[in-house]
């Protein structure tokens, strides 16, 4: 099996974090994992539509890897001590693992404020658990809820074309937390980020939300406005 070493034990318990993250929300998670050179990538798909979380980290020697795994066996899988990953071995993945939005070739179109962002999450949060507890409880169904869900997280950010389930997806997996230095966390194009407020990218119909602690993307349909995964594998 191939290990991976990180730059550091704080590097490693970040990891741990976000895995930790994406495992709350399906316990059957899977990631795909690629390396090529002293960077890790690592996406993951948290339940909320069509919305892919994206995270790196740098290594300690470079290395080349394609592989999608089981979440919990990654996890359980970091040393920290030892600031290393073992990883672990593959699993047949969802169509999403062959989604992933592009390399390269992004352009940054707005700038956000992080408190809006914040405040939009508590904001649609809120409303939905206001509505469900309005439901009469024969109305609380699965598709009553999820229709719910879809209603608020289509709704657009202000007056940008990101959808509020991104913003949604953002703040569950914990990359709306206040701003503080964290180049530590994050591979070099990251590392930019950690001194820039959160934005808002655009590459063809994809977009992405990049903040200190993390991105999240979504790409637009061709069709109509709705929003749907394409298949644009990484270099």
């Amino acid at each position: 099996m191939t290990a991976l070493r990180l730059t550091g034990a704080e590097e490693a318990a970040d990891l741990a974090a976000f895995l930790t993250r994406l495992l709350h929300w399906d316990k059957a998670a899977v990631v795909r994992l690629q390396a090529a050179g002293p960077a890790l990538a690592v996406f993951g798909h948290p339940p909320f539509g069509p919305v892919l979380a994206v995270r790196s980290w740098e290594l300690t020697e470079a290395a080349r890897l394609d592989a999608t795994v089981s979440t919990g066996q990654l996890l359980d899988s970091i040393a920290e001590q030892t600031a290393t990953v073992t990883v672990p071995p593959g699993v047949t993945g969802p169509s999403w693992t062959g989604l992933l939005p592009p390399r390269g070739g992004w352009q940054r179109t707005a700038g956000i404020e992080l408190d809006v962002l914040r405040a939009d999450a508590a904001r649609i949060i809120a409303e939905f658990r206001a509505r469900t507890e309005a439901l009469k409880s024969a109305r609380r169904t699965r598709a009553e809820l999820d229709a719910l869900a879809e209603e608020i997280w289509s709704r657009r950010l202000g007056d940008t074309p990101l959808p509020l389930r991104a913003v949604h997806a953002a703040h569950a997996l914990g990359f709306l937390r206040p701003v503080r230095a964290m180049a530590h966390m994050a591979s070099a194009g990251a590392a930019v980020a950690a001194v820039e407020p959160p934005a808002l990218f655009t590459c063809g119909p994809w977009l992405r939300l990049r903040t200190v602690s993390g991105s999240v993307a979504l790409r637009t349909s061709s069709k109509g406005t709705g929003l749907r995964l394409a298949v644009i594998p990484l270099a």
